[in-house]
């Protein structure tokens, strides 16, 4: 694919994004650069994300080596370019926070419906927040930066990755990262979109992670409550408790106690049963 590089969307530690015009088409992208030699993650993450084809992830569009005028050679990722730039800068551009819920449902909505496909193709993303969902032309959320996506086996994972203040106590821990992290991952996201920031913006990540791996902290740092305080949320009505249910559900302590998150939002209905809410249709 012939492509002409543009100005820079981003740069991050390991590497720039910048935008670029597809001479045939002249669709334009966004293009993850890095030297080649550097390139292994980014290697991994374009044979990640070309294996996935969902309207609620960022689209791959292809991946090659290019050698710069100035002789570098560098292993660039082709992808779907999004112009209202992350949810992050969404939320900046609306005063810091989203006044609707409604636009947070939305998003919300979006963001576990990219997850609910990816979990499916065997993919964990460990690293959700506004900074890593994009939105496109038509105003959808997708997920995208999957350079700390896994393949999820049954086996330990030793190598845990991500960003602290969106980590699951059991990932803050070095016990386990999956799926389940995920769904922790998405009620820091809504935190965010709601209040301007994620949890623990202004502490060190060492700080963030013995907070976040202490179940105490999480309690009184991250609004989780237990289980039985769904009946309180029953009184709120229709974003708000969607809002309340989304972090109740997604932010338990307890990985495994963790609802397929996708339901949460689809409006289930709701029945105690040996002193625990469980969702019934």
């Amino acid at each position: 694919m012939e492509w002409t590089l543009g100005r820079i969307l981003g740069r991050g530690s390991t590497a720039t994004v910048c935008i670029a015009t597809c001479h045939n088409s002249d669709e334009l992208l966004a293009v993850k650069s890095v030297e080649l030699h550097r390139s292994e993650f980014l290697q991994r993450e374009a044979k990640i994300l070309s294996s996935l084809n969902s309207p609620y992830v960022i689209g791959y569009r292809g991946a090659e080596t290019k050698i710069e005028s100035n002789g570098v050679v560098t292993y660039n990722l082709l992808m779907e370019y999004a112009p209202y730039g992350t949810l992050t800068d969404a939320t900046a551009k609306n005063g810091g926070r989203f006044e609707e819920e409604s636009m947070v449902v939305k998003y919300t909505r979006e963001i576990l419906l990219g997850l609910e496909y990816i979990h499916s193709m065997g993919i964990a993303h460990c690293d959700v927040k506004g900074s890593n969902v994009v939105v496109s032309e038509k105003g959808e959320a997708k997920i995208a930066d999957f350079g700390c996506s896994r393949r999820v086996n049954t086996g330990f994972e030793s190598t845990i990755m991500g960003t602290p203040a969106f980590m699951a106590p059991e990932v803050a821990r070095g016990e386990k990262q999956g799926k389940e992290s995920d769904i922790w991952a998405v009620g820091c996201t809504v935190i965010e979109m709601v209040t301007g920031s994620p949890p623990w913006k202004e502490e060190e990540p060492v700080s963030v992670l013995y907070r976040v791996g202490s179940p105490t902290s999480v309690t009184d740092q991250m609004y989780w409550r237990s289980v039985e305080e769904e009946e309180e949320a029953e009184e709120l009505q229709g974003d708000s408790r969607d809002l309340d249910r989304l972090n109740l559900w997604s932010c338990h302590l307890e990985r495994f106690q963790r609802l397929r998150f996708v339901d949460v939002l689809d409006g289930p209905k709701w029945d105690m049963e040996g002193g625990d809410w469980i969702m019934v249709r």
